[in-house]
C-alpha cells in the first residue's frame, strides 16, 4: 500500500495536469450579438463581432486611411455602460500560430491564427482584433472578437488557444503580416499588440506538384551567338518539380525545328545551356521553350542567326582571289615601300616627342572584359537588400497615394528592396507617433526618396504664407532632408543617400527648392537608373550594356506589379487632369 501523503501528491498532480490540459482547449469564435455580451449571457463566452455592431467613435472617421483596421477604442463597444471597463492595461498576446486551411479553391490560400493571452492584465481582458495586411499590396482584413462581460480570467487561464475565423482568398506564395491586438486599447501605446509575418503556400504546397508543373515555364532565357553556333541558356524548374526533360520548337524558313532537351543535372542544377542545330544563316526564327509537361505554359522568343565576320572574310578571298594572284607582285612592291616610310616617320617622331606610356592596371580599370549586349543582371540574394524609406503628400488624393502604394510594392517584389512605407506600418507609427517613426526610419534606412508632387509644393507654399500646414509629416521631412543635404554637401559627404522623383503627371517644378542637391528621377522612365542608384551596378561601361530584365519603360508592366503600378498612374493622370479642368471652367468669366 503507498503512503497516504504519496497517495494525495498523487492525486494532486492528476488534478493539476486535467486542469492544464482543460485550460489549453482551444476556443473558436461563436455566433452572437454585442448586445449579447453586454447583457452577460452564459452562452456568449468569445463572440465575432461584425463592423455593424460597432459604433466607430466620432475620433476616428470610417472613410480614414486605413479604414476599419485602425484600433476601435473600448468606450466604443463596450465603456458606454460600464466606463471603467476601459481604464485598464491588458499586454499583447503571445504565440502567434499560422494554420493553413483546406480549402477547394486551387488559385487561393486560406489561414486561421491562433494566440495565448498574455497572464499580465488578463483580469481586465476584453477581446482581440485581428489585422492581416498584405506586403506589398493594399489588402488589409481585420475581425474583431470579444469576450462575455461576466467573464473574469486569471493568469492560470493563459494557455488557453483563442482562434479567428478563416481569412480567404489569400494570394499564393505571397508575404503577410497577421497582427493580434489585445483589447481594450489602452492610452499607452506599448506592448500590446503583436506582429508575425509569414508566406502563403506555394502552388506545390497547396495543389501538388502534378497540379503545378503546367503553370511552370522558364522566365529567363538567353540567346547568344559563337562565331556559326547559336546557343540558348535557360532556367531550369525547381527540383521538387522533377521535371527532367524540355522540349524546344523554332519556326522558320518555311520549317519547325522540334527539339527534345534532357540536362545534365550534375553539371548545373538551376540553368542549363543547349546549342541550337539546322538553322539557316539570315533567317529569323520565332522558338517556344517549355517543360515537357502536358499543357505546359510556353515562353516565347526570336532567334536572328546574323552573318559572322569570317563568313565574310572567306567570301570576299574566293571572289577576289583570281585579281590577287594578277597584282600580287604590285601589292608586294608597294607595301614594301610604305612600310619603309612609317619606319623612317616613326624615327623621327621619336626623337621630337616623348612617349606616354598607360599603366595596364589603369586600362583595366576602365576597360573590363567585354561581355554581350543584353547579359540580365542576377544580384546576390544572400546579402542584405538596401533599405529605402519613401516620402510623399497625400494632398494631390487618393489616386496619388494609390501610386505611392503601388511603387513601393513593385520596388519590394521586383528591384531587390526592402521597403518603409507608413501605409504599411499603422501600428508602428500609432505606437511612436508619426514624426517619430519618420525620423527612426530616416536614420536606420540606406536611401531615402521624396515623391514629389503639387501638393507637396503647395504645403511649402502654404507654411510661406503663414497659413495652416495640411500635412506637417510631409513638411518637416522635406525640411529635415533638406538641411541633411546642406550639411552633408558642406562637409564633402556622400549625397547620394537622398533622392528625389516625379510622376509624368508631376513637373520638375514640383520639386522643392530645399532637395536641388539630391539626385533626381522621371518615373517610370528612370526605373533603371534608380535600380543602378540603389544597387552600385553600373548600367553602362566600356563596351559593356547590362539590362536588367523587366526594369525598364517598355518592359515592367508585362509584370502584374507593373501593371497595377501603370494603371494607377493613368488613373491619377485622368483625375489631375479632370480637377485642372475644371479649375480652368471655374475662373473663365460667363458672358450673356
Amino acid at each position: 500500500m503507498w503512503p497516504p501523503t504519496l497517495t494525495l501528491d498523487l492525486l494532486l498532480l492528476v488534478s493539476l495536469s486535467l486542469s492544464a490540459h482543460g485550460e489549453q482547449m482551444s476556443y473558436r469564435p461563436q455566433n452572437c450579438t454585442l448586445e449579447c455580451i453586454r447583457r452577460g449571457h452564459p452562452r456568449c463566452e468569445y463572440c465575432r463581432i461584425s463592423a455593424d455592431d460597432v459604433q466607430i467613435s466620432p475620433s476616428i472617421p470610417s472613410s480614414s486611411l486605413f479604414g476599419s483596421c485602425v484600433p476601435w477604442p473600448c468606450h466604443s463597444f463596450l465603456g458606454q455602460e460600464t466606463p471603467e471597463v476601459c481604464q485598464h492595461y491588458v499586454h499583447a498576446p503571445r504565440n502567434i500560430q499560422i494554420e493553413f486551411e483546406a480549402r477547394e479553391e486551387p488559385t487561393y490560400d486560406a489561414i486561421t491564427v491562433s494566440w495565448n493571452p498574455s497572464q499580465y492584465g488578463i483580469e481586465f481582458l476584453r477581446g482581440f482584433q485581428v489585422t492581416l495586411q498584405a506586403l506589398g499590396g493594399s489588402q488589409i482584413l481585420c475581425q474583431l472578437f470579444l469576450l462575455g462581460t461576466n467573464l473574469s480570467l486569471t493568469p492560470a487561464n493563459a494557455q488557453r488557444v483563442y482562434r479567428s475565423d478563416p481569412f480567404t482568398h489569400l494570394s499564393l506564395d505571397s508575404e503577410y503580416a497577421v497582427t493580434v491586438m489585445a483589447l481594450p486599447v489602452p492610452e499607452r501605446w506599448d506592448k500590446f499588440y503583436q506582429k508575425k509575418q509569414f508566406f502563403t503556400r506555394t502552388c506545390p504546397e497547396k495543389n501538388g506538384l502534378e497540379e503545378c508543373k503546367k503553370d511552370w515555364y522558364p522566365r529567363y532565357v538567353e540567346v547568344h551567338q559563337v562565331n556559326q553556333d547559336v546557343y540558348v541558356t535557360f532556367n531550369l524548374a525547381p527540383e521538387n518539380f522533377k521535371v527532367r526533360q524540355y522540349f524546344l520548337s523554332c519556326f522558320g524558313g518555311g520549317l519547325r525545328n522540334y527539339t527534345s532537351i534532357k540536362p545534365d543535372f550534375s553539371l548545373n542544377k538551376t540553368y542549363h545551356t543547349y546549342r541550337l542545330q539546322n538553322l539557316q544563316v539570315g533567317t529569323n526564327y520565332n522558338c517556344e521553350i517549355a517543360a515537357d509537361v502536358v499543357d505546359a505554359v510556353r515562353k516565347t522568343f526570336i532567334v536572328v542567326v546574323k552573318h559572322t565576320s569570317e563568313e565574310s572574310r572567306t567570301s570576299d578571298f574566293t571572289e577576289s582571289s583570281s585579281l590577287m594572284l594578277l597584282l600580287s607582285v604590285g601589292i608586294l612592291l608597294a607595301a614594301t615601300a610604305l612600310l619603309t616610310f612609317i619606319v623612317v616617320y616613326k624615327k623621327r617622331l621619336k626623337m621630337k616627342t616623348v612617349q606616354t606610356k598607360i599603366r595596364p592596371e589603369i586600362i583595366e580599370q576602365y576597360y573590363d572584359q567585354k561581355l554581350d549586349e543584353g547579359q540580365c543582371v542576377l544580384l546576390d540574394r544572400t546579402t542584405r537588400p538596401p533599405r529605402l524609406l519613401i516620402c510623399y503628400s497625400s494632398n494631390d488624393g487618393p489616386a496619388h497615394v494609390r501610386v505611392v502604394l503601388q511603387l513601393a510594392a513593385f520596388f519590394q517584389k521586383h528591384m531587390s528592396t526592402q521597403v518603409h512605407l507608413d501605409l504599411w506600418e499603422a501600428l508602428s507609427i500609432m505606437e511612436e507617433g508619426s514624426m517619430g517613426w519618420h525620423c527612426r526610419r530616416l536614420n536606420e534606412c540606406d536611401f531615402v526618396l521624396v515623391i514629389c508632387s503639387q501638393g507637396l509644393l503647395q504645403n511649402q507654399k502654404q507654411q510661406s504664407e503663414d497659413e495652416e500646414p495640411l500635412e506637417n509629416t510631409a513638411l518637416a521631412m522635406v525640411s529635415m532632408i533638406g538641411e541633411e543635404l546642406c550639411r552633408a554637401k558642406a562637409m564633402g559627404r556622400d549625397l547620394s543617400k537622398y533622392m528625389v522623383a516625379t510622376f509624368e503627371y508631376s513637373q520638375e517644378s514640383d520639386i522643392p527648392v530645399a532637395l536641388g542637391l539630391a539626385s533626381r528621377y522621371t518615373l517610370t522612365k528612370d526605373l533603371p537608373l534608380l535600380f543602378s542608384h540603389l544597387h552600385a551596378v553600373a548600367l553602362q561601361k566600356p563596351g559593356v550594356y547590362l539590362q536588367v530584365e523587366n526594369i525598364s519603360e517598355s518592359g515592367y508592366c508585362k509584370l502584374s506589379a507593373g501593371a497595377a503600378l501603370q494603371l494607377a498612374i493613368q488613373e491619377a493622370t485622368a483625375q489631375l487632369t479632370e480637377e485642372l479642368t475644371e479649375e480652368d471652367h471655374v475662373g473663365i468669366p460667363i458672358i450673356s
